[in-house]
């Protein structure tokens, strides 16, 4: 009985299946957070997006500086000049500018910064209402002085029979950044239409801050924050306060905007939203903010392959992940697999957390899928990758088709016949037939559908066809320890049966 048992047990074959290296990352197709990069040996590798901005439905002006481009990712908003070098010390992502205070003979002034027009449909391009706007950015100046302007856009509009000139402008002032705008606000007359915002905190030099200036058309509410944290804040209504009517914002004739036209030091993920984005603490009405000056999202990404399909009854032993872990980062690896996997969800079935080369127990199918978490540091300074991913499974050996196949016509029946195959793992035969070469469809047959299970035979007759109609065949065989799994097609063969 012991040796009888030994004869039953199926030998194995190991095999690999490789994600990444030289293969390449088609295989994966799902990456939260997850961007390409350079691994190891040169391949390209997957490691954490950086948390640098993104565009949405509302934004109107997108600059982050990165790969040293210096474009608007939100397409409204030719850079008609710029004076600013690429950086790679970067607040968010991995890039960032320099803008340097030059004198221009020609000007007969300091010059630096950026130049942008905008088209009909962007903040700065046309007469219209502004609508709730915020404004935000990344700032680390090498100096800070009386005068140095970070933003400047001049232009005009219509008010009845008068035309009217319009400012916004934000410069330092004082250690202090002070934000200016000129009959900004339709019906605002005090103080001659111009309302000022000025910090309380003085501004650091050589230190990163990132700073907001939001508009909620519905209240009047205009505000500038430093870090998230309020630093000053108006009603533009006619009593002051947020019951009043509102005077709402509204732009004048499309006019070029300047960026830093006279500021020295960097300057990152420059943004503007048409909408006044709100986020409050849970049972409070407290506003947070909830950038964080980090290259990478603290919470990580995560990244899937689709169901990879391996031979049926695959027993997958281990996985071996070339990765680069940095101090204090962390990768999390996942499988699960099934021999269906059109009714997976995404729980199930379950997933299975593994360490790279540990064996893996009890996990056998056809379909399988990896999984990976990519954690950074605790700074959000590095990130891990991963180069590659490779299944290490166990098969039971596919039997090889017959070496010859021949087919003989007779009356409504064609007699196949082949030679064995060498493999001695082979337990039977299936017969494949149709009436179109390589299009194994066939139906008509007494002895059933194609394919039919011919048995451990090498010659078997289908009966019940219909003469004068030709028909093709191919023959494959099985392997004795389970019968679904089948090896490649015989050469294929035809015949014609006849009454004759």
């Amino acid at each position: 009985m012991f040796f009888f048992a030994l004869a039953s047990v199926a030998p194995l074959t190991a095999e690999t299946y490789t994600l990444g290296g030289k293969k390449g990352w088609a295989d994966v197709t799902v990456r939260n957070g997850i961007t390409t990069g350079k691994g190891r040996y040169g391949y390209e590798s997957l490691e954490l997006d950086t948390n640098q901005q993104k565009t949405t439905g509302t934004t109107d002006l997108l600059i982050d500086f990165e790969n040293g481009d210096i474009s608007d990712r939100a397409a409204k908003y030719t850079v008609i000049e710029s004076n600013v070098q690429p950086s790679k010390k970067a607040v968010r992502g991995k890039g960032s500018a320099l803008s340097m205070n030059k004198f221009s003979a020609a000007k007969g002034r300091k010059q630096g910064g950026i130049i942008l027009r905008g088209d009909s449909t962007s903040f700065f391009g046309n007469e219209s209402p502004a609508g709730s706007f915020k404004i935000d950015w990344w700032l680390c100046p090498s100096t800070v002085e009386n005068g140095e302007t970070l933003m400047n856009w001049r232009s005009s509009r219509n008010r009845g029979n008068d035309i009217v000139y319009q400012l916004l402008n934000v410069s330092f002032y004082q250690n202090k950044i002070m934000a200016v705008f000129t009959n900004i606000f339709d019906g605002y007359h005090k103080d001659s239409g111009e309302v000022v915002l000025t910090t309380q905190r003085s501004i650091i030099p050589n230190k990163w801050s990132h700073h907001t200036i939001r508009y909620e058309e519905n209240s009047g509410l205009l505000e500038y924050r430093i870090n998230g944290e309020l630093e000053c804040v108006r009603f533009i209504t006619d009593t002051g306060h947020e019951n009043g009517t509102v005077f709402p914002a509204i732009m004048g004739i499309g006019a070029d905007f300047e960026l830093c036209p006279n500021y020295s030091g960097l300057i990152d993920d420059f943004c503007i939203e048409r909408s006044y984005e709100e986020a409050h603490c849970a049972g409070s009405d407290q506003l947070v903010e909830t950038i964080a000056p980090v290259r990478y999202v603290i919470s990580g990404g995560r990244f899937e392959s689709k169901p990879l399909v391996l031979q049926e009854g695959s027993i997958i032993t281990s996985v071996h992940a070339e990765t680069s872990v940095p101090p204090q980062t962390d990768i999390h690896l996942y499988i699960r697999g099934s021999d269906n996997y059109l009714n997976w969800t995404k729980d199930s079935p379950e997933w299975i957390q593994i360490t790279s080369d540990s064996k893996i127990e009890n996990l056998s199918g056809m379909y399988f899928q990896v999984a990976a978490e990519l954690f950074p540091d605790g700074a959000g300074e590095h990130t891990p990758s991963v180069t590659s991913l490779r299944l290490d499974y166990a098969v039971q050996p596919v039997p090889v088709p017959p070496p010859r196949i021949t087919a003989q016509k007779g009356d409504g029946s064609v007699t196949l016949t082949w030679a064995r195959s060498v493999e001695d793992s082979t337990g039977g035969y299936y017969i494949y037939y149709g009436n179109r070469p390589g299009e194994y469809l066939g139906r008509i047959a007494t002895e059933g559908a194609s394919p039919i299970n011919a048995g451990n035979v090498t010659a078997y007759t289908l009966t019940g066809l219909q003469n004068g109609t030709i028909y093709y065949f191919a023959v494959s065989a099985y392997s004795k320890y389970d019968a679904h799994i089948s090896g490649a097609l015989s050469k294929e063969v035809y015949a014609r049966p006849s009454a004759r």
